[in-house]
């Protein structure tokens, strides 16, 4: 064996043990590409907001009430110096609360240009992720008032999960229309 092919020869044999060692090692799946939003409950009712549309998760401060208004707009809290309007959400669908105690409900805060408002939920279920694959545009089972404000759904462990934008509802009139009169 001359010189030159001594070291071409060492790379070789060290490449065929490096495969025959390989066989053994697990194989390189592709990555599932994932959508993310912040879960939550609504009469019994699993629901997700897309990340970004929610900017802050409280628990139900305490607020004043305010006269003349809707029955939905449970009132307004003072929450860091600025006034948040607290609005019940099932109230606001006209559908029923599931039956979760007060101590469970939260608030899912929305800032959109100028509107700053909460949105009681009865409960949170924290960040959710699912594969965008799952996506479905075509919801089913949603209440009639809330479906203008679903855009989709996506099924996981085969839980149905409703993709509710908030940007949406906070866009509709209904929703800025709070006087009783």
């Amino acid at each position: 064996m001359s010189a030159q092919t001594a070291p071409f020869a060492v790379l070789t044999d060290i490449a065929q043990r490096s495969r025959s060692m390989a066989a053994g090692l697990p194989e390189q799946q592709e990555a599932v590409e994932l959508w993310n939003g912040i879960g939550f409950v609504l009469a019994g009712e699993r629901y997700v907001a897309p990340m970004g549309e929610i900017t802050e998760i409280l628990h139900v401060p305490r607020f004043t009430h305010i006269p003349g208004v809707k029955t939905f707009l449970l009132g307004a809290a003072n929450v860091r110096g600025r006034l948040l309007p607290l609005v019940d959400l099932a109230g606001f669908f006209d559908i029923p609360r599931s039956s979760r105690s007060q101590r469970e409900r939260r608030v899912l805060v929305v800032e959109q240009g100028d509107i700053f408002s909460g949105l009681v939920v009865d409960n949170v279920l924290g960040m959710q992720y699912f594969a965008t694959d799952s996506f479905r545009a075509a919801p089913g089972g949603v209440p009639e008032s809330v479906r203008p404000f679903v855009t989709g759904e996506y099924e996981r462990n085969e839980e149905v999960w409703k993709v509710f934008s908030a940007v949406d509802l906070v866009d509709d009139e209904r929703f800025l229309d709070v006087a009783q009169w």
